[in-house]
């Protein structure tokens, strides 16, 4: 079941309380007449998926962004699962630390978070909270700068200045790094920076539902609207707030037009019915062909960072599961004292 946790302005969180009660009673009643967005999806699934759309809408067509990211991190959907992590602020670079009190293997994971590039709120600390307590690693997520206030390279820049203060201390080879949605899609083109730097690759990059092309390509990109969070229009309107004056270029700054090719190991998930599907399926076939190491699985019943619905959803548990055991192949049992 999931709970729900309000943050900000009284008028924004009573805005958005209002906003869900009125989805869960269109969809409640929709259910009841046996009209389901998807046959197998309940009707708190749904109510879920169609508020954060709503909230992603809303905060989008705000003229003052600030206050649309205020109303999106007002009113927070969680689950019930309980997440045994410390968390510490890192200074420079900017950032936080997520520490497991039971850590399972002495490999360390620097995440990006997703949200676009212009989002990082409570829903980024949770899902990087669930991932150190699922995988039993310190995990450390850069406070990397958003569009449209920072275009690119900013984003890229702080990524590789989050990697070099974790290999100032860790070896490579026991670095993870981790992204989901654009922080898949920076967490794909470190490894490209890493390259050009003639630097180590960390042991494995794994991409949540990565954004792998900042351009309009396969036809779930619009087709798949109805069933996610995310929409086809959002997806190209972060791509021009990431490179506005189109100064660099979308081969330049798409995953899907670099070469992966002797590179670390690349492991993949995505969900069959999210916007982003045929470009992460194309992503994997095109490196594929090139040589690269990459490994894709899919969830055909699910929608966008279907992981962060942990154990509400068979499909996310058995996610989570695989990626924590991917993880923790390329380290050692841990030999830290548990707090």
């Amino acid at each position: 079941m999931a709970k729900l946790k309000f943050s900000g302005p009284l008028l924004l969180r009573t805005r958005s309380l209002l906003t869900i009660t009125r989805i869960a009673f269109a969809t409640y009643l929709r259910h009841a007449a046996g009209r389901r967005l998807a046959s197998d999806w309940n009707a708190e699934f749904e109510i879920g998926i169609k508020f954060w759309r709503h909230q992603f809408t809303a905060a989008m067509s705000d003229p003052d962004f600030a206050h649309g990211r205020q109303l999106f991190d007002s009113l927070q959907t969680e689950t019930d699962d309980l997440y045994e992590v410390v968390t510490e602020p890192c200074a420079a670079p900017k950032g936080m630390w997520y520490r497991p009190r039971k850590p399972l293997t002495d490999v360390t994971v620097l995440y990006c978070h997703g949200g676009g590039y212009a989002f990082h709120g409570a829903t980024s600390a949770r899902f990087a909270a669930m991932l150190s307590h699922h995988i039993g690693a310190p995990l450390f997520a850069p406070d990397y700068r958003l569009t449209p206030e920072h275009v690119h390279p900013a984003q890229s820049d702080d990524a590789f200045s989050a990697w070099q203060y974790l290999a100032g201390t860790h070896r490579p080879e026991r670095i993870v790094v981790i992204g989901d949605s654009a922080g898949g899609h920076l967490a794909l083109m470190l490894l490209q920076k890493l390259k050009a730097a003639g630097l180590a690759q960390p042991a494995v990059c794994i991409g949540l539902c990565p954004w792998t092309d900042i351009g309009d390509r396969g036809a779930s990109l619009h087709a798949n609207d109805r069933y996610d969070l995310v929409q086809g229009w959002m997806a190209l309107r972060f791509g021009e707030w990431l490179d506005p004056d189109r100064k660099f270029g979308r081969e330049t700054l798409s995953p899907i037009f670099q070469d992966f090719a002797g590179l670390c190991p690349i492991y993949l998930q995505a969900g069959g019915r999210e916007i982003l599907r045929d470009m992460i399926v194309e992503f994997a076939e095109i490196q594929r062909a090139k040589g690269a190491d990459v490994t894709l699985d899919l969830w055909p019943d699910m929608p966008h960072d279907f992981q962060a619905y942990d154990s509400l959803k068979h499909s996310s548990s058995e996610a989570l599961t695989k990626l924590a055991r991917i993880v923790r192949s390329h380290g050692a049992p841990s030999q830290l004292k548990q707090n």
